[in-house]
């Protein structure tokens, strides 16, 4: 089995650069933004004006040409990058190039998402995102029609056309009625489980359906309820019956010609590679189930007795008292889209997010009948818990490597600092070069003595996704990447992990496995259309330019090879489905971003939020 990995880690930095507008500037607080479009007294340029209010001054009124101009990464304030003057000249400049006859600014997505950044300064409780993001998307020529619009090229456009195009074909069918897309559809290479539909790789799919304008919903829904039935199966692997709730990791629709019907073939794990079951499918469907009401405000599919029932019997299996002292979630490598033995076994923290962010969806959609009541109890302390444990012990930034540098060992007690005795020289030397003064980010692994430094873009994405990172973590995200460009992005953004592993750690770590070698696949291969990572509109446009230069005429690949993805992957499946969602989405998201909506949590003001310390070492 090859294909369980792809996962949304195509759509998921999609999603984060915007998310990531939300949370990226929490440094100036006395700012005012103000939506509606304004014009200067006694003038008569008509053009659209956003007012500012800086530092309690005078308030000053930008064109969108002129927010272009403006430096996002200002630590008090939105200061010009030119003079007033150079500005004036500049935005003169670009309004000859993009002005349509009706003297409406043209929608560049460039445009429209510094716009955003700057409108995003609050949290989405202090300002009505639908008020904000409606008069931005209209200052262009209109908004996305069929999942694309206005383009900066020919060749954007028609990769938008060929990658609908492809996804359609993708459709598999039940009894008439589209229930998911396949993984793959490369003419040249064996179909082996790349033929199956797979539940984390629908998500980016089915997410592109829904943003596409005019919707289709319909696949959605039919594959909610069709991995909602086989839930229900038994699960049985060598004798041995799994719990309840296991979701799918995919199924395939194979025609009977003798009863002359169409019958569904599962699998829970038993055919995978390792034989593991997935974790993340379960997590998957609750987060697809709110997208799905979020963008077609059915709240009757969530709604009925037996997606209830699916949602708790998901919850219970992975809310069970247990021997566990964290609260975090713990599986075994290979049960996630690292579908491999990478040494992410413990409590990797892309469970750990994709486990928050389905808690929290579910916590909106869950009724309290019939036990709904006690299990929304449950959940509620977990996630209190599980985000304090998160943002305390996974966070790694300049001053934290250096206090851990620091610690001391066999501490005992609850007043130790070093609480997992970790020691100090179990830190990789990679680590104290790749940490910039300015980022960080959510390590892969924490455990008694054991913390795995590497950066794994999923539980990044999603911890940002979900607001399990706060506000200053997910700025601190994005600038992680921005200081460790080439590292992270290369020639085809995004590393999946890095850094990759090699030599003798290699052969011990994933057994030698000739899949996972250095800079390819999940050790540290690049994965196309990971492109949109960072809330600084400028790094999403020469992200996306680098994907448009290569994914198509490439043949849409799985993933790329080489420490900075040079090479299309030795194994890379072509005409890959979610790297065609995933391109997708991007695009979609930059060209109307108030999509976002559909996905995105605002910050749980419920959840309690002790201030955030460091921990000093007592030899500080």
């Amino acid at each position: 089995m090859h294909s369980d990995s792809r996962s949304f880690s195509a759509m998921t930095p999609a999603i984060a650069t915007v998310v990531s507008c939300e949370n990226a500037d929490q440094r100036t607080s006395s700012e005012k933004l103000h939506s509606s479009p304004k014009t200067k007294p006694n003038s008569t340029d008509t053009r659209p004006t956003i007012t500012v209010e800086e530092n309690d001054s005078t308030p000053t009124e930008y064109t969108a040409q002129q927010l272009l101009l403006l430096d996002p990464r200002s630590n008090n304030s939105q200061k010009l990058l030119i003079s007033p003057k150079q500005q004036c000249a500049a935005a003169e400049e670009a309004e000859k190039e993009t002005d349509n006859p009706d003297g409406a600014v043209s929608s560049s997505g460039s445009g429209k998402a510094a716009m955003v950044l700057l409108l995003m300064k609050h949290s989405p409780s202090a300002v009505n995102m639908d008020q904000i993001f409606d008069p931005i998307v209209s200052l262009g020529s209109g908004r996305v029609q069929g999942g694309h619009g206005a383009s900066s090229s020919d060749n954007s456009t028609l990769m938008m056309e060929e990658a609908w195009e492809r996804l359609k074909k993708s459709f598999v069918y039940f009894k008439g009625r589209p229930v998911g897309t396949l993984a793959a559809l490369d003419p040249s290479a064996e179909a082996l489980n790349y033929n199956q539909v797979f539940v984390r790789d629908f998500f980016p799919a089915g997410l592109a359906c829904l943003m596409k304008s005019p919707p289709e919903p319909d696949i959605v829904k039919n594959f909610l309820l069709k991995t909602l039935h086989l839930q229900g199966w038994e699960k049985r692997i060598d004798n041995f019956t799994l719990g309840e709730g296991v979701m799918p990791a995919s199924f395939k629709v194979l025609y009977d010609a003798h009863r002359k019907k169409d019958t569904l073939i599962a699998d829970f794990g038993g055919s995978a590679i390792g034989r593991v079951a997935p974790v993340d499918s379960g997590f998957w469907w609750i987060i697809l189930l709110r997208s799905y009401t979020k963008c077609t405000r059915d709240f009757s599919l969530s709604e009925r007795p037996d997606v209830q029932q699916g949602m708790k019997l998901i919850l219970s299996l992975c809310l069970s008292d247990g021997f566990d002292t964290f609260p975090t979630l713990l599986c075994a490598d290979g049960c996630s889209m690292i579908d491999r033995r990478m040494g992410i076994y413990g409590y990797p923290i892309e469970i750990q997010s994709l486990f928050f962010f389905a808690l929290r969806c579910a916590q909106l959609m869950l009724k309290p009948e019939g036990g709904g009541k006690e299990l929304i109890e449950r959940i509620d302390k977990r996630i209190t818990a599980l985000s304090y444990h998160i943002q305390h012990y996974y966070w790694l930034d300049f001053t934290q490597l250096n206090n851990i540098y620091r610690y001391r060992t066999e501490e005992y007690s609850h007043t130790a600092v070093n609480k997992f005795n970790v020691i100090p020289d179990s830190i990789p030397d990679w680590v104290f070069d790749f940490m910039p003064l300015r980022g960080g980010y959510f390590i892969g692994n924490v455990s008694p003595a054991r913390m795995d430094f590497r950066w794994f873009l999923i539980g990044n994405c999603i911890a940002i996704l979900s607001s399990l990172a706060t506000p200053s973590q997910a700025t601190a995200i994005m600038d992680l990447i921005e200081e460790r460009w080439e590292d992270l992005i290369g020639n085809m953004p995004l590393k999946i992990t890095y850094p990759a592993l090699e030599g003798h750690h290699w052969r011990i770590v994933t057994g030698c496995d000739p899949k996972n070698t250095r800079w390819s696949y999940h050790n540290g291969g690049s994965w196309p259309a990971a492109c949109i990572k960072t809330g600084r509109p400028q790094i999403a446009k020469r992200a996306i330019e680098l994907v448009e230069q290569r994914l198509a005429k490439d043949g849409w690949p799985e993933y790329y090879d080489g420490k900075t993805g040079r090479y299309v992957g030795k194994q890379a499946r072509k005409y890959q489905t979610w790297s065609i969602a995933g391109y997708l989405i991007a695009k979609i998201m930059i060209e109307n971003p108030s999509n976002l909506l559909m996905i995105s949590l605002e910050e749980d003001k419920k959840i309690a939020k002790p201030r955030l310390t460091r921990s000093v070492s007592w030899s500080c």
